[in-house]
């Protein structure tokens, strides 16, 4: 279904101007270097592979239980396709800006069953260092879920030769509003509350499909951790473009965020809507992994993303990973 690509091959941007301004995009367009995607150009083509799926929903009536916890092993494939010519941003406080990007479509399945899960499509672009608002080169991300949420998450690239990724590990810990979140190492603790995270203990609010294990509940990276590990067996890293956004001013200090639909964001009792998606942070990594025995280089796509959803006073963390391979 997503096979193809997802603009037509001759469509380009091409906004008016006068021949002053297209003089100026043209010297521009001559400056910018051998690829105008820059680091993003790593993410051009079809990639497929498997990954996890972590996702508090919210359970209804709130009176018998307010969650329910679903774990995935997941299939996906993830189609980048390049958006012909620069995209044209016109400024007022500064000179005009030309953005370069591609579109994507996401799709992502429960590996036991086949059952879709996810599909988002979007766009990420490149960004051009900016005078006013005073924001370094940066990357964006506008995404679009069905469920009723878009969001705008931005941030910076980072190539780095020969270097294999450090991959920290996370949780799916909940908090509740106005505390801080909970660190990694207190994952027992928060168990005592949360009972659902211990897989030894049953429940009927709590899916749970073959495959995933305590050691994943506890850090969803260790499935990116584990599938790095096992690329790198007998070879090397050899070059590395990480890809770091945010819904939040963590990077870029103006702009981004997400918005809801009114289901989503509906307020009164219980507090924080059905199930609003406030924050997202997420890191991407483009790998190129050595070939070994006269075998081609291997291109390598992980990621992990962390998207807070707000209900009932308390914010519950969606997590995603997946480890891909360009096809």
């Amino acid at each position: 279904m997503i096979a193809g690509t997802q603009t037509d091959s001759d469509f380009a941007f091409a906004g008016v101007a006068t021949p002053e301004a297209e003089a100026t995009t043209a010297v521009r367009a001559r400056a910018r270097g051998p690829h105008p995607l820059g680091a993003l150009a790593g993410l051009l083509g079809t990639w497929k592979g498997q990954g996890f799926n972590a996702i508090w929903r919210p359970h209804h009536p709130a009176g018998q239980q307010d969650r329910f916890l679903e774990l995935n092993m997941t299939d996906e494939t993830l189609v980048f396709t390049r958006i012909n010519g620069p995209i044209p941003n016109r400024g007022l406080a500064m000179a005009d800006i030309d953005m370069f990007g591609l579109t994507y479509m996401q799709q992502i399945s429960e590996a036991s069953t086949g059952a879709g899960l996810h599909i988002e499509p979007g766009i990420w672009a490149r960004v051009p260092r900016t005078s006013d608002p005073s924001e370094p080169a940066s990357v964006v991300r506008m995404a679009s879920i069905p469920h009723g949420t878009v969001i705008l998450a931005q941030g910076v690239a980072e190539v780095q030769p020969g270097e294999a990724p450090q991959i920290p590990d996370n949780n799916i810990l909940p908090f509740f509003f106005g505390s801080p979140g909970p660190a990694n190492n207190a994952f027992h603790s928060v168990a005592q509350t949360f009972s659902e995270l211990q897989l030894s203990q049953a429940t009927q609010f709590r899916f749970v499909a073959p495959g995933v294990t305590q050691k994943i509940v506890k850090n969803p990276n260790s499935v990116l951790q584990h599938a790095l590990k096992a690329s790198l067996q007998g070879t090397t890293m050899k070059s590395l473009t990480t890809l770091h956004v945010a819904t939040s001013h963590s990077v870029i200090k103006a702009g981004g965020g997400s918005a809801n639909t009114a289901f989503l964001t509906t307020s009164g009792s219980p507090p924080g809507g059905n199930a609003r998606a406030t924050q997202t942070e997420a890191t991407f990594w483009i790998e190129t992994i050595a070939g070994t025995g006269g075998q081609p280089d291997r291109h390598q796509l992980q990621y992990t993303q962390r998207v807070m959803l707000d209900f009932n006073g308390i914010h519950w963390p969606h997590v995603t990973v997946g480890t891909l391979l360009k096809q």
